[in-house]
């Protein structure tokens, strides 16, 4: 990392990641970068797909299709892989071979409005934002929230709101012991906010103690996040995708430490930076434009898988 002093107090170094271009830029939204071990995985929302990206012979393949506009996508830790599904409203398992099914698509028998992103724990409990602002007409849940779907004794999940106080939430992410989980708090309205915040994580998968970590005030807040390593310092840093070229800082990649502090900022190359993963010590970012962007780091990724 790079850091600098200004009257002995450290300060952020506004740097330029070098970022290439890993694919012709779509044109529409991609989003949800993950790993399988062999081929970084992501989202193009308006064409229902799915898309690997195999970073050693550089090939793209569509891997799923009729996807109800997948956004986020995460694994588990025994690699079975996961999507928000916000056309058809539901968290969804993506199988090997090609077939999909319904995790969770109601909270106490009311559908869901549309999920954004997902973290999953250990125990295989995925923790999703679920935006009401994203459906019209037709309606559901009269909130937005963090909800977890858990898995019961028979092998069906069961969905438990777990915040009260989110307007818009998007990115989510546990920290390396999943005692804490951070949530972008990120409505773009005037009158409501733009945070990173942290919730401890209780026993029951209950969240309490909110905390804002950094507060964006007028401008666009976090989309997707990641956790990552300093193997120099062994710090763990939050990764956001922040910025927008309305106002504020550009389109950029911001590294805070845990409790909010920004370390730095890097411009990429494009708008709105939607998400980001880091691979091999390279940061894998999409974007709203239709980007697959790359540029080298000094950082380890920390996934749940493969770990």
């Amino acid at each position: 990392m790079s850091y600098k002093y200004i009257n002995n107090i450290l300060a952020e170094v506004n740097l330029s990641w070098k970022f290439n271009n890993l694919i012709p830029n779509f044109g529409t939204i991609t989003e949800g970068p993950c790993w399988d071990g062999e081929n970084l995985l992501f989202s193009n929302i308006s064409h229902n797909r799915v898309l690997s990206y195999n970073i050693k012979n550089k090939t793209i393949n569509e891997i799923f299709s009729d996807t109800g506009e997948a956004n986020g996508l995460n694994f588990n830790i025994n690699g079975e892989l996961f999507a928000c599904e916000g056309g058809r409203r539901r968290i969804a398992k993506y199988n090997l071979d090609g077939s999909k099914e319904t995790v969770v698509d109601n909270l106490d028998g009311i559908k869901i409005n549309s999920p954004n992103d997902l973290a999953i724990n250990n125990n295989g409990d995925i923790f999703f934002s679920d935006r009401v602002e994203d459906i019209n007409p037709e309606m559901g849940l009269s909130f937005s929230s963090i909800i977890s779907a858990e898995k019961q004794k028979d092998g069906s999940y069961k969905a438990f709101r777990r915040t009260f106080d989110t307007s818009m939430p998007n990115g989510l992410l546990f920290n390396e012991d999943q005692s804490i989980l951070y949530v972008a708090q990120s409505d773009y309205r005037a009158d409501r906010e733009r945070e990173l915040r942290s919730y401890k994580v209780n026993e029951d998968n209950s969240l309490s103690e909110m905390k804002v970590l950094h507060d964006f005030g007028p401008h666009r807040g976090i989309d997707g996040m990641t956790l990552a390593k300093d193997p120099s310092n062994q710090e763990i840093y939050i990764v956001a995708a922040t910025g927008w070229e309305i106002s504020g800082p550009k389109g950029n990649i911001t590294i805070f430490d845990k409790n909010g502090k920004v370390i730095e900022r890097h411009e990429t190359p494009c708008e709105r930076p939607t998400n980001c993963t880091i691979i091999d010590k390279k940061i894998y970012v999409t974007s709203i434009e239709g980007h697959l962007l790359v540029a080298e780091t000094d950082l380890d990724g920390l996934l749940l898988y493969p770990n």
